[in-house]
């Protein structure tokens, strides 16, 4: 089969998440991950990375018991999900989440096996991520060549954060808004993807991004997703954010 252009790109893009920036690895916070569990987050059979906080953590941004439930019911989900969708599949068990996720819009994955992959095994690649980019600790802002290149990109911090708190907001029902590297086009872009559908899906890098499923925030927030949106400022690591974007940039 001919590799494309835009094959190539969205392989690329996903190499780059998932591989470069050792995401499942990465530190969440003082609290290291274990061998056994970096390996199994991104291998069959999957599992939950260590959260790498405690629940209450973000207080009083995001609640406890939100925390709780977000990350042992609902990222468990989709860990179990995904790791029933290929008790099946004995060739697709064979690779990390990265090939997995890349192979998702091509050819070689049928239906219903292709969308139960796209839900679950999307919604685990996700989450793992969200879980470093609210981790506690990090600077409160982007700082040095990535502050720079948010400016550059859309026109000051203050206007990005304007335009990425639009598209969380504009995301219609359950979904996420997206700050992502695009190595097509080598510049930094606000994107939003409806429920469990990953940037990596189109070749795209995550860098930063917020969960608008109402299990994020309802406890909280119940149905003043604003409210929530605007709190997700004062939980960001922009530290972690910026790491993800140096890789990405040297992937």
């Amino acid at each position: 089969m001919q590799v494309t252009r835009r094959d190539a790109i969205k392989t690329l893009g996903a190499s780059a998440a998932l591989l470069g920036l050792n995401l499942f690895a990465g530190k969440l916070s003082a609290a290291p991950a274990s061998a056994a569990s970096s390996k199994t987050a991104c291998a069959y059979p999957f599992a939950l990375p260590p959260l790498g906080c405690a629940f209450d953590a973000l207080e009083p941004h995001i609640d406890a018991r939100t925390m709780e439930i977000h990350y042992t019911k609902h990222h468990q989900a989709y860990v179990t999900n995904a790791n029933n969708a290929l008790a099946s599949q004995p060739a697709l068990q064979k690779l990390d989440l990265k090939e997995l996720l890349a192979r998702i819009n091509g050819d070689t994955i049928s239906e219903p096996l292709r969308t139960a992959l796209r839900n679950n095994a999307g919604g685990h690649a996700n989450h793992a991520f969200f879980w470093q980019i609210i981790a506690p600790g990090g600077s409160s802002a982007p700082s040095g060549k990535f502050a720079d290149d948010i400016a550059a990109a859309f026109d000051s911090f203050d206007s990005f954060k304007k335009q990425f708190a639009a598209a969380a907001t504009a995301r219609f029902g359950s979904g996420w808004a997206w700050l992502v590297y695009s190595p097509a086009t080598g510049k930094l872009a606000i994107t939003s993807s409806a429920n469990q559908d990953s940037p990596l899906l189109t070749g795209d890098v995550p860098v930063l991004g917020i969960d608008v499923w109402e299990h994020a925030y309802y406890l909280k927030y119940q149905n003043r997703r604003a409210d929530y949106i605007a709190a997700f400022w004062n939980i960001v690591n922009w530290t972690r954010a910026g790491e993800f974007y140096s890789a990405a940039k040297t992937a």
